[in-house]
């Protein structure tokens, strides 16, 4: 791992501070899921959010740590493919990534997943930069990619960008087993909560939970999730 690597995984509270109550409520979301998957199979999950700067990322590389710990085989991948940020979290290359394993069946063979460090994660990039997101992750090709790393992964992680702002959230959250929705305290407004949760109900989308980021510490609570 490279210093740059260390350097930005050094953000990442479930690897510097294990022990803090925000790790222990990021493993307890990684409990939720693992119940609510009990009924139906939970394998590949989207995260979105209402609205830009919402810790939709962060959330979703900490949930894809603590998942790997547990040791699972975990592929956490960025669909925001508009702004994508998870190579800036961990410190690698978007070079190749998702928009390339949809496009080269070189790399759809052997998929340009890169070594976070950490045992057990792997990142997925985005890529270079379509001009038609939307279609792109709405596409069979793209369908076939999620099958794919399902096939390789005991749990897939997608990061998509906010449901309320573009479609592409909305189209790949009908490809996968379930839906996280990301709800920041005191940032997040009312009505664009519940625009993103119509629009995910809208397209019978498995909406299994909303995570609550931002909480201020008091009152009973000791971190957030």
């Amino acid at each position: 791992m490279t210093e740059q690597s260390s350097n930005r995984l050094a953000d990442l509270v479930t690897i510097t501070d294990p022990r803090s109550p925000i790790s222990e409520a990021y493993r307890t979301l990684r409990t939720n899921l693992d119940f609510a998957s009990l009924d139906q199979a939970l394998k590949t999950i989207a995260a979105t959010s209402a609205g830009v700067g919402e810790g939709k990322s962060t959330t979703l590389a900490n949930l894809a740590v603590v998942s790997a710990q547990a040791g699972r085989k975990v592929i956490l991948v960025d669909a925001d493919l508009r702004r994508p940020t998870l190579h800036q979290i961990f410190g690698l290359s978007n070079e190749a990534g998702l928009t390339t394993m949809i496009m080269d069946e070189t790399a759809f063979q052997a998929p340009p997943l890169q070594d976070t460090g950490i045992e057990g994660l792997s990142v997925l990039t985005s890529g270079p930069q379509p001009p038609n997101p939307a279609e792109l992750l709405g596409s069979r090709r793209m369908a076939e990619v999620i099958a794919a790393l399902a096939e390789w992964g005991d749990q897939v992680f997608f990061d998509t960008p906010p449901v309320v702002a573009v479609t592409d959230a909305a189209v790949l959250a009908t490809k996968v087993d379930g839906v996280l929705l990301i709800i920041s305290a005191g940032k997040t407004r009312r009505e664009y909560a519940q625009t993103a949760v119509q629009r995910l109900e809208q397209i019978n989308a498995r909406l299994v939970g909303t995570v609550l980021t931002n909480v201020q510490a008091g009152g009973g609570f000791t971190g957030y999730y």
